[in-house]
């Protein structure tokens, strides 16, 4: 089974170019996008073999999350149950029975203005993943906003105090892998540098490779096994972000 990540940074600019190259091109059986900034009926897509499962912010142009399924899940949800984040579509979970897929798109500290919120949320989304994960193995992806380590990012004395790396938004996603989730790109790549997966459209960065890895899978710990491979799509243009894959053995 393959499953594709991509933070689109608006699914209707992606859709003129970009998006549908990309989806055949990954070919995923579970194929999940944030940062949609799209509302219900402002786009209709066309894919044979998918089920489409959406969930739009309240605010036009911003947030926002999609997953397309070549799989039909026993139950689909959507948000944490905190009204606060909900209402920005950050949150899709897919129950598949043996285990839980679950699409997010974290907000952003904006230069740790908002960093308490981010902590607020970081909070109660890991209480919402260890909860799931009790009742069997998950698997998110998304955007998480965060570089975990200075292998992570290209610059990262500059940048320690910047909103993705600041020490309490780190810290809060090793809470999360130490409540039991595992970051598998890195365990399966643990040396790998200059593997970025966002870079800021100013300055090039994308053309020297100046760029950050925010977009992660993280699996339960006692799903180790089934992975087979971890990978970044780095050769996928359109948007800041790329894509990143987990092809998995259930």
């Amino acid at each position: 089974m393959k499953f594709a990540s991509w933070n689109v940074n608006g699914l209707r600019a992606r859709l003129k170019k970009d998006f549908m190259p990309a989806f055949k091109k990954l070919d995923a059986d579970i194929f999940a996008v944030q940062e949609i900034k799209m509302q219900s009926g402002e786009a209709i897509i066309e894919l044979d073999g998918y089920k489409q499962f959406w969930n739009y912010g309240e605010r036009k142009g911003y947030s926002g999350t999609a997953i397309f399924s070549r799989i039909e899940p026993k139950n689909f949800t959507r948000g944490i149950g905190v009204d606060e984040f909900d209402r920005e579509g950050r949150i899709i979970t897919l129950d598949f029975g043996e285990f839980f897929f679950v699409n997010v798109y974290v907000p952003n500290s904006h230069n740790l203005e908002w960093l308490a919120r981010r902590m607020s949320w970081e909070n109660s989304f890991r209480e919402y993943l260890t909860a799931l994960d009790r009742q069997k193995p998950v698997i998110v992806c998304g955007d998480f906003n965060v570089a975990h380590q200075p292998i992570d990012l290209k610059n990262p004395e500059s940048n320690h105090h910047s909103a993705g790396f600041s020490d309490e938004e780190r810290e809060k996603f090793s809470e999360l892998l130490n409540a039991g989730f595992v970051d598998i790109f890195r365990k399966l790549n643990p040396t790998l540098t200059g593997a970025y997966t966002w870079w800021s459209y100013l300055r090039k960065a994308r053309l020297t490779n100046a760029g950050w890895r925010i977009d992660y899978f993280l699996i339960s710990e006692r799903l180790i096994d089934n992975a087979a491979a971890a990978t970044i799509e780095s050769e996928i243009f359109g948007s800041d972000h790329c894509p990143v894959t987990l092809t998995f053995e259930l």
